[in-house]
């Protein structure tokens, strides 16, 4: 994994987040429903493709060292090309997700957690994302990036949420 375009290769499964970085936590209940569809639909990428993105994988699904990259299009027009590598997946329990890491091309330098948990009052989806401009574009977003980081974060959550009904 030495393509990789950061040195804190995991933080997002080990807190604390290193220092340095824009942070992005976003946290919701999916509501009651199956857990074992939720951590699929995680773990197969297919919740970045119930969000409109264009995913390629090396591997249908998350394990480690597997390469994903998902392009955002609006129409025609790519908008957003983020190649990524799986640094780790955990599937225990009540729960199951992945992390990657931003590779060269990517226009952050950083990794981000999708996870999901059982817990008693449903099925919870969480993103952890630790990220700096890697590319003149997300610098020139300065203070608007984490919002937007944000935001995909709730689209994501939502197109898996609607994926699972």
């Amino acid at each position: 994994m030495d393509d990789l375009t950061y040195p804190d290769v995991g933080a997002t499964r080990q807190r604390p987040l290193p220092p340095g970085y824009r942070y992005v936590h976003y946290r919701t209940r999916l509501g009651p429903v199956d857990f074992r569809r939720a951590a699929d639909a995680v773990l197969s990428f297919d919740f970045f493709r119930a969000a409109g993105e264009r995913v390629e994988a090396s591997q249908p699904r998350a394990a480690a060292g597997v390469t994903v990259t998902s392009e955002v299009h609006l129409g025609p027009l790519l908008l957003l090309r983020a190649p990524c590598r799986v640094v780790w997946t955990q599937v225990s329990g009540d729960r199951a997700g992945f992390a990657y890491g931003t590779l060269p091309g990517h226009p952050a330098r950083g990794e981000e957690s999708f996870v999901v948990t059982r817990e008693a009052d449903g099925v919870w989806f969480t993103i952890t994302s630790f990220s700096r401009p890697a590319r003149w574009t997300m610098a020139v977003a300065g203070p608007v990036a984490p919002l937007l980081q944000r935001l995909y974060a709730r689209v994501r959550a939502r197109a898996l949420r609607r994926r699972l009904r």
